[in-house]
């Protein structure tokens, strides 16, 4: 059975987005956001639900990203898929430097350092003005054709299929890590610490090499966003949007990637609707929500579903842990 289900959840992920793209063909942007949305949370996923690092300032690495992405199309090249690489690599390249210090440190410190790193870093690009724009953003940013064949429409449509298509390539890569002994053992970290410790594993390391995964995911997923709405603001990086993506994941569930996902789509849409209903007063409805999905399923909805997909198909906890 475990043959069987190799790569049944990117599927899953992959079918899911195409249906969505078939009942609402007038609102791929806002899917293309949805997207963009999840692959940060399951970035964050990897260093809260698997390193156990807790952090509120995730965003800084998304918004690297994105800058590095849209600088690299306005002055070097257009072309996604390297621009992709970049924004990957850059936030990669932030989560080890920062990491390689505020990983010494432990609970609220920890926490309290990752605000502050995320507002320095803000108050950079800000004040770097010829390269970021400043208050402004960065705006200017064109994309050349996926392949020198698909170009970016105006509807929409190649850009949520190249974000759709880079989600589930990014999902397969996390599915494979955190399932990975290395994956197991961070888990392990998070945990019992001190056990791990005992055992002779390298809590530091591990916990490193996993926030710069999460860096580099980030990383990718601000350059996604770069890319499909071609502007970068400062609100990329601010604590606002570390914030909503720790309430996304919380209610999906952490230490598991479906979690990410569906607490995403279910936050963006209930934002969606219920911001249109009130502008002023939908965060009303989104701490009512929080609210009742941690007193009714205190490990996330994604633990519920799946448990209830697996008395349906009879097989064991899919997505991460098997493949």
């Amino acid at each position: 059975m475990k043959n069987k289900m190799v790569g049944f959840p990117e599927v899953s992920l992959l079918v899911m987005g195409l249906a969505a793209m078939w009942l609402m063909p007038n609102d791929l942007s806002f899917l293309t956001r949805i997207i963009t949305s999840a692959l940060f949370v399951l970035s964050l996923d990897l260093v809260l639900g698997y390193g156990g690092i807790v952090t509120l300032g995730h965003a800084a690495f998304f918004g690297v990203g994105a800058y590095a992405a849209g600088v690299y199309a306005i002055s070097i090249s257009g072309e996604p898929l390297t621009g992709l690489l970049v924004g990957g690599v850059v936030g990669g390249l932030v989560a080890l430097v920062t990491g390689a210090l505020l990983l010494r440190t432990h609970g609220l410190t920890c926490l309290m350092m990752t605000i502050a790193i995320a507002q320095i870093l803000l108050e950079v690009l800000n004040k770097w003005r010829s390269v970021t724009g400043g208050d402004d953003g960065l705006s200017g940013i064109v994309v050349e054709p996926i392949f020198g064949v698909f170009e970016f429409d105006f509807m929409g449509r190649t850009g949520f299929v190249y974000s759709l298509i880079t989600l589930v390539v990014c999902f397969w890569i996390m599915r494979k890590l955190v399932s990975s002994p290395f994956g197991l053992t961070c888990v392990g970290i998070r945990e019992d610490r001190l056990r791990m410790t005992a055992l002779g594993c390298n809590v530091y390391l591990h916990a490193l090499v996993m926030y710069v995964a999460g860096g580099v995911f980030a990383g990718i997923a601000g350059a996604l966003m770069a890319q499909t709405t071609q502007v970068v603001g400062l609100s990329s990086l601010g604590f606002t949007w570390s914030a909503e993506a720790l309430v996304m994941l919380v209610l999906g569930g952490m230490g598991h990637l479906w979690g990410a996902v569906i607490g995403t789509i279910l936050f963006m849409v209930v934002h969606h609707f219920a911001s249109a209903i009130d502008p002023f007063q939908w965060m009303f409805v989104i701490g009512g929500l929080l609210v009742a999905v941690v007193l009714l399923f205190p490990q996330g909805l994604a633990q519920a579903g799946i448990g209830m997909f697996q008395k349906i198909f009879g097989y064991g906890r899919i997505a991460e842990e098997k493949s």
